[in-house]
């Protein structure tokens, strides 16, 4: 059963699936000590990399923009190259950056340069395709002061694992000795900050107790300098492309997660700090994509899984940000948390059943979830119910349980065929399943294979068969290992 500990533990968004009671409950992490020496360990506050869309690459900056040209080819004659030296030089002289800014941030764009000339191979294909993006930054005009601090520490982190560190797995979590910071690592785009990850673990340090209050501490020291502003207040940004979402972009998930972070360290050690950089994080609940992530609807907002995706509706996603916006609520006493939750669960509460097929729940419409989705919204929606006592929370998510132990339904919709031709056989599924077929004629099989499928009507494609009748097996198994199966007959007449 999923508990609302196990769920605050690890809160997902792209990138994380929750630890439950019989699995493990650590992730391992790949850790850079101070001399350069790369040791595993299971860090327990963390879950498991889930497997995710790959991040789409767009167009790719030509070699010499990373020597400071990130016009198009056909402008380079025409004006005068935007690179980042040039960006920064412009924000310190109109005084929106100090000197010092400019030193640091030219300082760890300039070392990974040259750490990245020294290189070969995937070490300098990773590092030069984060000085990329800093570049691409610089000439979309998106190289803002308060983007400095978190555009230098993944500069930094970048030199400091492509020189030294070992070569990761891809959705590797990786630390760094001294900080509590989580990264991971993203094929052809470097090792990247993972934000739900770092404030899904600092919930978990204050799930822990009182003798790791100071690392979260700690945590949420590093993750509130790293944070941008973004629509008037503090957001806390991804610098890389995912899924068709160029950067910087933000997740309504992380942010209020990011919340309940705050949230607990303020419940933990009384520092009404917390709860005012919380009261500046509430600021892209009230924008639009792609600044922020509320779409206003009918009944109330709904909020959004990425800022670049305004039309995707992520269940599991929505439901964590109303968790966040209610604890924090709750706790600080603020009256806009309060009015977005109670916002965004009005129009939650329309869509909820909408992710019910009556058999499993979908992650998206018309997408089923995995095991770990379907046992994480069903945390979700409990935990909901315990908060509200809203009916369609409680009863969505005692359905999901059921669904957990209820084996798949199936019928066979195709009852005769044509003699000496391919004909498709069809079925009807009640929730994502393997399944498989037999086909026999008296004692032998003719025909058998298996395939996994959604909930819905599908087809196996069946080879030639003489006429006569035969027997038809069907059998499914569903994601929690339930199975089922049917038989019945198949005449083949002219």
């Amino acid at each position: 059963m999923v508990t609302v500990a196990s769920v605050r533990r690890c809160l997902v968004v792209l990138l994380c699936v929750v630890a439950f009671p019989g699995t493990a409950t650590a992730a391992p992490v790949l850790v850079l000590g101070p001399h350069g020496r790369v040791h595993e360990r299971d860090d327990r506050f963390l879950s498991p990399a889930a497997t995710t869309p790959a991040p789409s690459l767009g167009p790719r900056v030509a070699v010499s923009a990373r020597r400071g040209r990130t016009l198009p080819p056909s402008h380079k004659h025409k004006r005068k190259p935007v690179t980042v030296k040039s960006v920064l030089s412009r924000l310190r002289s109109h005084r929106r950056i100090s000197s010092g800014q400019y030193r640091q941030t030219l300082r760890a764009f300039n070392a990974a340069l040259r750490a990245e000339r020294r290189l070969y191979g995937t070490r300098k294909s990773e590092l030069a395709a984060v000085t990329e993006t800093v570049h691409n930054l610089a000439a979309g005009g998106a190289l803002s002061p308060p983007r400095l601090a978190e555009v230098v520490a993944t500069l930094d982190a970048n030199r400091r694992w492509w020189t030294k560190g070992s070569l990761p797995a891809p959705d590797q979590r990786i630390e760094f000795a001294g900080s509590q910071l989580v990264w991971q690592y993203y094929p052809r785009q470097g090792i990247q900050l993972q934000v739900l990850g770092t404030f899904g673990k600092a919930d978990g340090l204050y799930t822990a107790g009182p003798s790791y209050y100071s690392a979260m501490e700690q945590l949420l020291s590093e993750m509130i300098a790293l944070a941008s502003r973004r629509g008037r207040g503090l957001t806390w940004e991804y610098l890389f492309e995912f899924d068709g979402g160029k950067p910087p972009w933000t997740s309504a998930m992380s942010q209020a997660t990011g919340l309940e972070a705050l949230t607990r360290a303020y419940e933990a050690t009384g520092n009404r700090a917390y709860l005012v950089t919380g009261a500046h994080a509430l600021q892209i609940f009230k924008r639009r994509p792609p600044t922020g992530v509320a779409v206003p609807t009918k009944r109330g907002v709904r909020f959004l899984q990425y800022t670049f995706a305004p039309k995707l509706s992520i269940i599991n996603a929505f439901l964590q940000t109303l968790i966040g916006l209610h604890d924090y609520a709750q706790v600080s006493g603020n009256a806009t948390a309060q009015t977005l939750f109670d916002e965004g669960n009005a129009e939650a509460i329309a869509e909820v059943p909408r992710f019910d097929t009556g058999a499993w729940s979908l992650y998206q419409p018309g997408v089923e979830d995995d095991l770990s989705y379907h046992e994480l919204v069903t945390g979700f929606l409990q935990e909901l119910c315990t908060l509200t006592n809203t009916p369609v929370y409680c009863t969505t998510a005692r359905a999901f349980v059921a669904d957990e132990t209820t084996p798949p339904t199936l019928a066979d919709l195709t009852r005769r065929a044509k003699p000496h031709t391919w004909f498709a056989l069809r079925f009807r599924l009640s929730k994502v399943s393997h399944v498989g077929i037999v086909i026999t004629s008296g004692t032998s099989t003719v025909f058998s294979t298996s395939a996994s499928f959604g909930y819905g009507v599908h087809r196996f494609s069946v080879p030639k068969l003489r006429v006569g009748t035969y027997g038809v097996r069907l059998a499914a198994t569903d994601l929690a290992g339930n199975f089922n199966r049917i038989t019945g007959t198949l005449t083949v007449s002219g």
